[in-house]
């Protein structure tokens, strides 16, 4: 009969490891699965703004339009910031070490500062400081106005090679936010990858039409003004781009961790489980959009066997990361009441007002009404079993 116990006990637990397996491959496989088609963005993104860059540039020197200088700027800028995002994705992968035991994770938010402040310095720096070398020339009579026919045809076909990128871009940043809508999304994403690259060919998009009307409008009224206005607005615009890329990857790279909702999910899943008194303190980070860590003190009923709070713990790890794929370490402090109020009785046991004193506190300041209750009985107890 004993036997019997045993061989269904493993085979449970073989059941619960195999399925525990299950749950991180696929895990794993999701995170492939995403990160590849990060991967596709970033490489139409490349290959889009490096076509690009280059004929702006050779429209910019025929035409000596700023705006467009401004825009070759912003696209070999955004081109940099693509490779720096394989980089960073390549990076991010790495197994962890000895030196780095959560891994690398990290990253791809380190990168994605880096690209804010290029797209910040370079992108829009440098484009504001050509619009206003631009107005500044204008004032003095140097602009010499050239042949924009080239440009028209630049900005019209830099439009189409940006509007594929951008769509192949917002294709892949819907397939990964399902019906999230998509401010709320990027607000709450860990993965900076796929809405970096949405927002820079929306700001390219978008610095086009600056260009466009800068050099339509300075040719159709005879004011080099509108250009060198065109190219200031191009700077500006990226440099609120940056911002709110430094403003996430800030976040990011401190620490974040569950959301409130998601935090309130795993209370229930910890304060289900029958053998738990009390869920208390939930501390949660991501290292990287597939490597999220939780960490919860759970306080088990008065004299419950070590045995059954081990399968406890099983089965909250197993449910957290059936919710949680994301979660690949789930560490749970385990106090039993019971032996924690022995401990503290040992502690003061040569010094009864001590002790008193510390219980006190610690059923004032520390304790729910139904973990002070439990206490009282569990203390009861154990003053029985002393007399005893």
């Amino acid at each position: 009969m004993s036997h019997d116990k045993h061989d269904k006990h493993d085979k449970h637990a073989t059941a619960e490891t195999d399925t525990s397996h299950k749950t991180h491959e696929e895990s794993d496989l999701q995170a492939e699965e995403k990160q590849g088609e990060g991967r596709i963005a970033v490489f139409a993104a490349i290959a889009g703004n490096l076509l690009v860059g280059i004929v702006k540039f050779i429209a910019a020197g025929i035409s000596g339009s700023s705006a467009m200088i401004s825009e070759g700027i912003h696209s070999i800028v955004d081109c940099g910031d693509g490779i720096l995002v394989l980089l960073r994705m390549k990076l991010s992968t790495r197994p962890p070490d000895e030196e780095h035991p959560f891994g690398y994770g990290k990253e791809l938010y380190f990168w994605t500062l880096v690209v804010a402040v290029l797209i910040f310095a370079l992108g829009g720096g440098m484009s504001v400081f050509k619009g206003v070398q631009s107005i500044w020339n204008t004032s003095l009579g140097n602009y010499v106005f050239g042949d924009a026919t080239l440009t028209y045809v630049v900005i019209v076909a830099a439009a189409i090679i940006e509007g594929t990128s951008l769509f192949i871009a917002v294709k892949q940043l819907n397939l990964a936010r399902g019906d999230t809508p998509p401010l709320q999304f990027i607000k709450e994403t860990k993965d900076p990858a796929i809405f970096t690259v949405v927002l820079e060919d929306s700001a390219a998009e978008l610095g086009l039409v600056f260009a466009f009307l800068g050099v339509f409008l300075s040719r159709l009224t005879g004011n080099a003004y509108f250009d060198g206005a065109a190219s200031v607005c191009i700077g500006l615009l990226l440099c609120f781009v940056a911002i709110f890329l430094l403003r996430e990857a800030k976040g990011l790279l401190i620490g974040e961790g569950l959301r409130h909702d998601e935090l309130l999910r795993v209370r229930t899943i910890v304060e289900d489980e029958s053998a738990v008194l009390s869920c208390g303190r939930i501390l949660t980070m991501y290292f990287g959009p597939n490597n999220l860590l939780v960490a919860i003190d759970v306080t088990f009923k008065p004299d419950t066997k070590a045995k059954k709070i081990l399968r406890s713990i099983d089965r909250i790890e197993g449910a957290i990361k059936k919710e949680f794929p994301q979660a690949t370490r789930v560490f749970i402090e385990a106090e039993e009441l019971g032996i924690t109020v022995r401990q503290r009785m040992s502690l003061a046991r040569d010094d009864e007002h001590a002790f008193d004193e510390d219980f006190e506190k610690w059923d004032g300041d520390e304790l729910s009404p139904v973990l002070r209750d439990a206490a009282k009985s569990a203390i009861a107890a154990v003053e029985h079993e002393t007399e005893l």
